[in-house]
């Protein structure tokens, strides 16, 4: 009887450190359901910022070197229709980058066509000298990048190692149908670092971290708020988010974001509760 009893005892011992373990262990899901969750506003954060820090990146090119070398290649005539233009007589001055009407490949495989407007009083590099960044008709593969980017430059005592404070406030349209507007709006307060390649003229290997906090609103109304808990990492030549965490609260309740370990592919993931979610970014 006694050992009747001890069996049982351990029988109900190893049931409740089963049902711990499966309270405590995230459980790995696939199949969502809610399409913000399934892969939503991952995809739309990381193409909307992919397409702001390219900007930025396009910008700095064109504002050292005042020319298009860095960027465009040379058409068959042997001549790019990109085009770096500079008024410094006027206030504030301005640094026109046109890619033309129509589309433009770029040194880095993508295609821009429109124009990309920055504003500044100063010497373009200055410490503290502010950059706004508008568009007109400006597209980056496909997508329509409005509204406007403003950055501060800072200047550290390392070389290399300065960075901006961002105020973002664009939107991406997706829709390749003119008449169908599939809006993205971004609206941000974040620090970019320039983390690798600035010691090079080659723009394919410059990576770039972001921190900081944003609110994505998505083409079907519902909007997101994002604090960048471990900062997302950037490579001019990905075309995905390549690692960094967020922290998501919408209408559907708190998230966290996961984009990966810093490889450039299309995978990320969304823990909600104690449930882990694989996702496939779409570009």
């Amino acid at each position: 009887m006694h050992c009747i009893s001890t069996f049982k005892k351990g029988a109900l011992f190893i049931v409740a450190s089963m049902l711990f373990f499966a309270a405590c262990t995230p459980v790995k899901q696939t199949g969502l359901t809610d399409v913000d969750d399934n892969g939503g506003y991952a995809s739309d954060a990381s193409r909307i910022e992919l397409a702001n820090n390219d900007a930025i990146s396009i910008a700095d090119v064109a504002g050292n070197f005042y020319n298009a070398a860095y960027i465009s290649t040379a058409s068959g005539l042997g001549l790019s229709s990109t085009t770096v233009g500079t008024d410094t007589i006027s206030i504030p001055h301005t640094l026109t980058i046109r890619f033309g009407n129509n589309d433009q490949v770029c040194l880095d495989g993508r295609k821009r066509r429109g124009t990309i407007i920055v504003s500044f009083n100063n010497q373009y590099n200055n410490d503290k000298e502010t950059h706004t960044i508008t568009f007109d008709h400006y597209f980056l593969n496909g997508n329509q990048l409005t509204g406007s980017i403003k950055t501060t430059r800072i200047d550290t005592t390392i070389t290399g190692n300065w960075y901006y404070n961002i105020l973002a406030d664009d939107s991406l349209d997706m829709s390749p149908d003119p008449l169908q507007s599939e809006y993205i709006r971004y609206t941000a307060n974040l620090v970019r670092k320039w983390v690798a390649g600035y010691a090079s003229n080659e723009r394919t290997d410059d990576v770039f971290s972001i921190s900081g906090a944003a609110t994505l609103y998505r083409p079907n109304n519902h909007n997101f708020s994002l604090g960048i808990s471990t900062p997302l990492q950037f490579a001019l030549n990905c075309d995905y988010a390549e690692s960094g965490v967020v922290n998501v609260t919408g209408y559907n309740g708190s998230r966290i974001l996961n984009y990966g370990d810093g490889n450039c592919d299309e995978n990320a993931q969304l823990n909600i509760g104690v449930n882990v979610h694989q996702l496939t970014l779409t570009k």
